[in-house]
């Protein structure tokens, strides 16, 4: 799997999943395997374009479910090609939505695969209908827990604070596959984000 800066990426074709996967948990990870398949059967690259910090915590100093170097060492497992890491900075919040779209094509994604709730751009203004005048998109219905509630990073969160750590464990549902990340690996991380190299 390679690892890149946000805008250092150029591909002839890719399938293309967005999102900040704090968690990567089961809906997550449903939607990359999703997204996995269909990349697969056309033959082209699976890019996962993802955000550090993840939004929620930049503006809303949320708890952190997963460090980047976990969130690249799942990634990796899910089988995904390609990860562009952006920056989650002011500087990066503050572009527009043609700007964030022109990096898009630039990827040439054949496909896209996204969350029914996705949104881009400054002010939050893009979404997956503005993603659809552009690209070929498919949104992913909510994945539902057994009690028949959607999934999500948030609601895990919520979980965690209520010190229901089991349940919250459950629908993250990547115990088995959380690695132990060591010093050096962080440090390959960063190094791998610097020049746009590989991460093994």
């Amino acid at each position: 799997m390679q690892v890149h800066k946000s805008k250092t990426l150029k591909l002839s074709e890719c399938v293309l999943t967005i999102g900040a996967l704090d968690g990567l948990h089961i809906g997550h990870q449903t939607l990359v395997k999703q997204a996995r398949k269909q990349a697969v059967e056309l033959g082209v690259p699976l890019v996962v374009y993802t955000f550090d910090p993840p939004p929620k915590v930049f503006f809303q100093h949320v708890k952190l479910l997963t460090s980047l170097p976990e969130k690249l060492a799942m990634l990796e497992k899910l089988g995904v090609d390609h990860v562009v890491v952006a920056q989650f900075n002011a500087d990066y919040i503050s572009q527009g939505v043609e700007r964030f779209l022109q990096e898009l094509i630039n990827l040439n994604p054949v496909e896209i695969f996204e969350g029914h709730d996705f949104r881009f751009g400054r002010g939050r203004e893009g979404d997956v209908n503005t993603l659809r005048k552009y690209f070929e998109v498919f949104i992913l219905d909510p994945v539902l827990c057994s009690a028949g509630k959607t999934i999500s990073s948030t609601r895990i969160r919520e979980l965690f604070l209520k010190g229901e750590v089991d349940e919250a464990n459950r629908l993250l549902g990547w115990n088995h596959l959380k690695p132990i990340v060591q010093q050096n690996e962080k440090r390959l991380v960063t190094n791998t984000l610097k020049s746009g190299g590989r991460y093994k």
